[in-house]
């Protein structure tokens, strides 16, 4: 689902603390299996949120008409309270529902600090791996190979521009292979028509961390070590600087600001994830055919064209009253076309379900952007999404990291010292070796 959170180092602090009291693990026996051959039936509670809760409730009343004898109750317990609710529960052992929505950063850090936690949901969607958005599984899954979130809808990155902006200055969108064309094509554009290349939200640290996961890379490796002052993380943080240094980039206050942004037509494009369609279709109805999208820019020209910025999925609790109608949901929901084109179709939730996206719905062309199949781009890409690797630290490692960008980008310090430093913070911090 969209990433609706709290500035970045709040959003940080905030789960880093309720983590770090937890660091002893989920209180509690293991799940017991999950028979994906059991007769279902029984009531299961559902937790979610937002557009994602009001999927469910749509899917829980059509599961429960095709499977008689079950009740889905899903209760929407909003987003601020969500992480809160789910530490408290998975610490005690108890108090959590049978199903609970988890977003995709925050996944690997619950299933690491709680690794008697969850079901595994390998019995029911094992034989799928490759049927989701490789990013998601590998996130989802724990250092065993078990899946323990079912991936539900991805943020597949591209890039918006306002085509008027690039037309007057005479840009081709199809020869914004790499970020260098890009930065080339910015400086026409805002000597042409006065406008800046990206409206940002700098001290998120967003953008840069959608940069890394592009070439590959997390603030860790799959060794737990910290990567954030490696050579692809130095190239992310130089080209973001050389934007600003260039009077490229407009620094803007959180989502508010990036979407006034945008209204003002202050820039010309946005490497964002597919739910930023929404947005412009939604809350910016008067600049249609004013936009189109294309593919990220790679940092090489055979390099990745996307990345990711978003998403979620479900997960089983082991202390499941009702684990095996919870699988079947799950399962039911997640890993099955139409359900997954009607949530796209109804709460504009993007499939990380691939068979999902070769639906015809997918090919369509859209109105808003001048006929082109933005859809069928994203549906492309979706696969393509370059894998990393998550720790427990993630959270307390990204609060730092965004200061590191601020210091740099905003303040002129130069990316290598200023992503030595953060390196050696993290290190500190956590105890975690920097990666040779």
């Amino acid at each position: 689902m969209p990433s609706r959170k709290l500035p970045v180092p709040i959003a940080a602090m905030a789960i880093a603390a309720l983590l770090a009291g937890c660091a002893g693990g989920s209180a509690g026996a293991p799940a017991a299996p999950i028979d994906p051959q059991a007769d279902v039936s029984g009531e299961i509670t559902v937790w979610s949120w937002d557009v994602a809760a009001t999927a469910l409730k749509r899917l829980g009343s059509e599961y429960e008409s095709s499977h008689p004898g079950t009740k889905i109750t899903v209760v929407d317990v909003g987003y601020d309270n969500a992480y809160d609710k789910l530490s408290v529960g998975f610490k005690a052992g108890s108090g959590l529902p049978d199903i609970v929505s988890i977003e995709t950063d925050r996944a690997p850090g619950y299933i690491t600090e709680f690794p008697k936690g969850f079901a595994d949901l390998t019995p029911v969607i094992g034989d799928k791996q490759a049927d989701f958005d490789p990013s998601k599984w590998s996130a989802s899954s724990n250092g065993d190979g078990q899946i323990l979130v079912a991936p539900w809808d991805s943020g597949t990155v591209g890039l918006f521009y306002r085509s008027d902006y690039l037309a007057a200055a005479g840009i081709d969108p199809a020869s914004l292979s790499t970020w260098d064309d890009l930065v080339v094509a910015g400086e026409k554009i805002k000597s042409t028509t006065g406008h800046t290349l990206m409206s940002i939200d700098v001290s998120s640290g967003a953008t840069f961390s959608m940069m890394l996961q592009q070439q590959g890379e997390g603030l860790f490796n799959s060794d737990g070590e910290i990567t954030v002052s490696s050579p692809r993380a130095v190239k992310a943080l130089t080209l973001l600087k050389g934007m600003n240094d260039k009077g490229l980039i407009k620094n803007v206050k959180g989502w508010d600001g990036r979407v006034t942004a945008t209204k003002d037509g202050d820039s010309a494009v946005h490497p964002e994830a597919v739910w930023w369609t929404g947005t412009l279709t939604g809350e910016m109805p008067e600049l249609a055919q004013k936009f189109g999208v294309t593919e990220l820019p790679g940092f090489t020209a055979s390099g990745a064209r996307t990345s990711n910025n978003g998403g979620s999925g479900l997960a089983i609790p082991s202390q499941a009253k009702n684990p095996n109608l919870a699988a079947s949901f799950v399962a039911w929901t997640l890993a099955d076309t139409t359900n997954q084109v009607s949530m796209m179709k109804t709460e504009g939730l993007f499939p990380s379900y691939l068979p999902a996206l070769a639906d015809p719905y997918f090919q369509q062309p859209d109105p808003y952007f001048s006929g082109e199949k933005v859809y069928e781009l994203f549906a492309t890409e979706t696969a393509k999404i370059p894998s990393i690797s998550y720790t427990s630290d993630n959270a307390k490692a990204q609060d730092m990291v965004a200061n590191a960008v601020v210091a740099s980008v905003i303040n002129g310090a130069d990316p290598q010292k200023t992503l030595d430093d953060v390196a050696n913070q993290i290190a500190n911090a956590t105890g975690r070796k920097i990666a040779n």
